[in-house]
């Protein structure tokens, strides 16, 4: 008999409207995951300590735990606290790197996690990764999915309007992301996902077309789950795929060689741009830069305070990151001549679209 479907892996709750926190208690009882508040919360500096408290009094007997830094050694830390109690699952607070230490430490012991994100700046609310700083630089881990994402867009429009663009550059980053992938298929016969490719797509294509700002609880709720599509997408591909090509890749050349550049939203919607160039996409070209010109992103080197010659080297160095990946710049290879006049020419087809 032949098989007609499949199983998907997603979080049993997404929630993305004001007052969400304050429902926490309730949540977790009503959809089992715990029903006695015996949960480990785990908070970072800024809003996470002041969600933990605000949440407190529906969450029974939970233990708060305070997390620094998003590395290795302090996500393994919080597994070795956690073993140490017995908890039904782990609720993250906070950003990314809040988010993303308590992912590691719950996947390492075994017990579900719930993220209860307080800013937009990247799709690791929901994606089966966790991105966490070791001595060698930064490293991606496998986790599992979290079993439950809750926005709280009172908490998020309270944030830095840093986080929330950098979460744009990198939700709209999907749309090279899987256009580098489909390259690879048709280039390498690479297996492609179809429904990750939707996935991501859908939630990025959503977002470029908003008409709203940073401002709207429609634009934020878009964006929340354009990140939430992302990081689904990535747990149907068994990979990041669908959310990291080329624009990946040369964000990170830019973390090795110029660290503490930009944040990482930032980078990859400068890289997302400078690829879909690259690929001779115009209208795509066009659509993508008035969307990252419009919410004060970066199109340009200049935008995240890097000189040409620096963008060239890191676009050289970039292929390096992943060579188990096939994108536009290892389909190109382009010599660092080669990559100065494409950059050249990036640069007069940005001022015919944005002037």
């Amino acid at each position: 008999m032949p098989l007609l479907a499949r199983t998907v892996n997603t979080p049993l709750v997404i929630e993305v409207r004001r007052g969400a926190v304050a429902d926490l208690g309730p949540l977790l009882a009503d959809r089992r995951i715990s029903a006695g508040g015996d949960v480990a919360v785990v908070v970072g500096p800024g809003q996470g300590e002041k969600i933990a408290n605000l949440c407190q009094p529906n969450l029974g007997s939970a233990d708060v735990f305070m997390v620094t830094g998003g590395t290795i050694d302090a996500a393994n830390e919080l597994g070795d606290r956690l073993r140490s109690g017995h908890y039904d699952a782990v609720v993250g607070i906070g950003g990314g790197k809040t988010i993303d230490t308590a992912k590691y430490a719950a996947t390492r012991y075994g017990m579900p996690m719930v993220t209860v994100a307080t800013s937009l700046a990247n799709d690791g609310i929901a994606s089966p990764t966790a991105s966490l700083d070791h001595e060698g630089g930064k490293g991606s881990y496998g986790v599992h999915m979290p079993i439950a994402v809750i926005v709280d867009l009172d908490f998020v429009e309270n944030g830095p309007d840093r986080q929330t663009q950098a979460g744009i550059g990198d939700a709209v980053s999907n749309i090279s992301a899987c256009a580098d992938w489909e390259l690879a298929h048709r280039v390498r016969d690479e297996p492609i996902d179809g429904l990750a490719v939707t996935l991501a797509r859908t939630g990025a294509e959503a977002l470029v077309n908003h008409p709203g700002t940073i401002t709207d609880d429609g634009f934020l709720t878009t964006l929340a789950e354009a990140l939430i599509l992302g990081g689904i997408a990535s747990s149907v591909a068994g990979s990041t795929r669908p959310a990291s090509g080329g624009d990946h890749e040369i964000s990170h050349a830019i973390d090795r060689l110029y660290p503490g550049t930009a944040s990482h939203g930032e980078q990859v919607g400068l890289g997302a741009l400078f690829c879909t160039f690259l690929r001779g996409e115009p209208e795509r070209f066009a659509q993508l830069a008035h969307c990252l010109h419009r919410h004060g992103l970066a199109t340009d080197p200049a935008g995240l305070g890097l000189t040409d010659e620096q963008f060239v080297e890191a676009v050289q160095y970039a292929p390096r990151t992943r060579p188990d990946r096939y994108t536009i710049l290892e389909h190109l290879a382009m010599s660092p001549t080669e990559t100065r006049e494409r950059l050249a020419d990036y640069a007069g087809a940005l001022r015919d679209h944005l002037d």
